[in-house]
């Protein structure tokens, strides 16, 4: 692997092959659980994003109506089809962030070297955009934060500190470890899709002590249940002041990639903390992000 492609995969484009072997020995079971929510049209999102739109182009009433012969004038069956829009940003529901999706300085630049000025088409960003989404199939972790302490769901602008994961690592005897995938719960998705009683809980989750923490411990990856992934607003922003400071830190300047609104209740139901986690982005070229439908597989 060249250095360039390197730069646009981030840490997991170094996963060694013996890591991939090792994952897979984590399925005894055979189980699965799907990390992701149904996505539909008026689905909560965040705010900044445009809403989630399912739009028919094509219906069998249309065909007919219109006298339409997609396979010629023969069709004495009377075969008809459905076919849709999904139009949407790629930031909808579970998702996980290419390196391209967040900037920072004067130049807006971003991880392995990209920036506004050299990389951003009116198409997208053509370096580190979702096109270089490696496929993800690795060892995961959960950490379950209120279940540690003993609520349904974090308070709202609750932050999750390094102390804290050191804490529940041992209260759920995992340890984190280089290549990991780690996904932090809140209980938010628990609440999912009833916007206002999510309103009540926006936005708890790990903050730049929790991200110093991550890399500290060498995971390629990290996701949690609700839309920004850090705590809001951030508890410390630092000087300059930065609302994002967990993303800067780990996504443009470590290339550590990040997930947001992941459905972590089954793993935390039945306190599945260990497990082979396998997330395969859409390559969209242009795109910021992928919606993915990722596994935990035990």
């Amino acid at each position: 692997m060249t250095t360039e492609l390197k730069a646009e995969v981030g840490r997991i484009g170094q996963l060694p092959a013996d890591r991939i072997v090792e994952a897979a020995r984590l399925v005894r079971r055979g189980r699965t659980y799907s990390l992701a929510a149904t996505r539909f049209p008026g689905m909560p999102l965040f705010p900044g994003h445009p809403p989630f739109q399912v739009l028919n182009f094509r219906t069998p009433r249309g065909i007919r109506t219109g006298g339409l012969h997609p396979w010629g004038p023969v069709n004495d069956a009377g075969l008809g089809y459905m076919a849709e829009y999904v139009m949407a940003t790629s930031h909808s529901g579970a998702h996980m962030d290419a390196l391209a999706h967040m900037t920072v300085g004067p130049d807006s630049h971003w991880y392995g070297g990209g920036s506004a000025d050299a990389d951003l088409t009116d198409a997208g960003p053509v370096f580190g955009d979702a096109s270089k989404l490696p496929p993800f199939f690795t060892r995961g972790v959960l950490l379950d934060a209120p279940g540690y302490r003993g609520l349904d769901c974090l308070p709202k602008g609750s932050p999750v500190d390094a102390a804290e994961m050191d804490a529940i690592c041992a209260a759920q005897g995992v340890e984190v470890r280089p290549w990991d995938v780690v996904l932090i719960r809140t209980g938010y998705m628990g609440l999912w899709p009833d916007a206002a009683r999510m309103a009540e809980h926006k936005t708890p989750g790990p903050d730049v002590t929790a991200a110093r923490w991550l890399l500290d411990h060498g995971v390629v990856a990290t996701g949690t249940d609700t839309e920004t992934y850090e705590v809001q607003p951030a508890p410390d922003m630092g000087t300059p002041a930065n609302p994002q400071p967990v993303h800067t830190l780990l996504l443009i300047e470590n290339g550590v990639h990040l997930m947001e609104s992941l459905d972590l209740e089954a793993l935390a139901r039945d306190k599945v903390y260990e497990f082979l986690f396998v997330a395969l982005p859409l390559k969209i070229r242009g795109a910021t992000a992928s919606m993915v439908d990722p596994l935990a597989v035990v």
